[in-house]
C-alpha cells in the first residue's frame, strides 16, 4: 500500500515500476485511475518498452478505470464498466477453484500495480468500499501469488477507513513532496514492511528526461 501526496512523484514512479518488471520478463497489470490509457501506453513507451509486442502477447494488461470516472464508457479491451464496488465485487470474486488451486499459471510473476485506488471513494460510501478492499482486492494478491502494489492518496479518506487499509497491508510507503528548509524534494519512505528487513531512512527521488524516476545518489 502506498500512501501518496497529490504533488509527489508517484504516478511517475507507477509507471517506472511497470515498465521496470515488464523489461526483467515479468508481467504487468497497470490499472489506471489518473490517466487515459493512451497515455500510460505513451509513457511506458517513453520508458523503453514495445507496448504493442507486449499486449499482442498478453505480458502487458492496461485496465481502463480512468474513462468511466468521467462518464463514458470504455472501448478498450479491458476497460471497466462500472464504478460501484456492488458491481466490482463481483468481478473480484475468488471462486472455490481459485482458493484450491492458488497462483495463476496462465500469468506468472505478475505485478499488479493501481495509481490511485481511493478515486472510487468518490462513487461509493466508504464503509463498503473499505469491506471491498478487505475482502476482495486484498485477497487477490496473496491467491494469484503476484505483486500487488496500490496507491492512496493522503487526505481523501478517513482517518478510520485509512487505518483499516493499513492494518492488512504488508507494507505501507509514503511518497511526498518534502517542503523542509525551504527546498522542494520528492521523498519515498518505507513506513513497514513485514516479514522483511528494510530501512526506513527517506530516499530523495530524482525525475530523469524521460520522466522515470530513479533514486538520488
Amino acid at each position: 500500500m502506498v500512501e501518496f501526496d497529490p504533488a509527489s512523484q508517484w504516478y511517475n514512479s507507477c509507471l517506472t515500476m511497470a515498465a521496470g518488471w515488464a523489461k526483467s520478463g515479468g508481467n504487468v497489470g497497470y490499472n489506471g485511475f489518473t490517466k487515459p490509457p493512451e497515455e500510460v501506453r505513451m509513457q511506458l513507451t517513453r520508458l523503453g518498452l514495445n507496448v504493442n509486442e507486449l499486449e499482442s502477447n498478453d505480458r502487458l494488461r492496461v485496465y481502463d478505470w480512468h474513462t468511466p470516472t468521467l462518464g463514458r464508457k470504455s472501448k478498450e479491451r479491458y476497460g471497466i464498466d462500472s464504478l460501484r464496488v456492488a458491481d466490482q465485487s463481483i468481478l473480484f470474486r475468488l471462486t472455490e477453484d481459485d482458493l484450491n488451486n492458488p497462483g495463476d499459471t496462465e500469468w506468472p510473476e505478475s505485478l499488479r500495480i493501481v495509481d490511485n485506488f481511493s478515486a472510487l471513494a468518490r462513487f461509493n460510501d466508504e464503509r463498503p468500499w473499505v469491506e471491498f478492499m478487505l475482502t476482495r482486492v486484498y485477497p487477490i494478491g496473496s491467491v494469484k501469488k503476484s505483486t500487488l502494489v496500490f496507491g492512496i492518496m493522503t487526505g481523501v479518506l478517513s482517518a478510520w477507513a485509512v487505518k483499516q487499509l493499513e492494518g492488512f497491508a504488508d507494507g505501507i510507503i509514503d511518497f511526498k513532496l518534502d517542503e523542509a528548509g525551504g527546498k522542494l524534494r520528492d521523498l519515498m519512505q518505507i513506513r513497514t514492511m513485514r516479514n522483511v528487513h528494510f530501512n526506513r531512512d527517506p530516499t530523495e527521488l530524482r525525475m530523469e528526461q524521460n520522466f522515470e524516476v530513479a533514486l538520488q545518489k
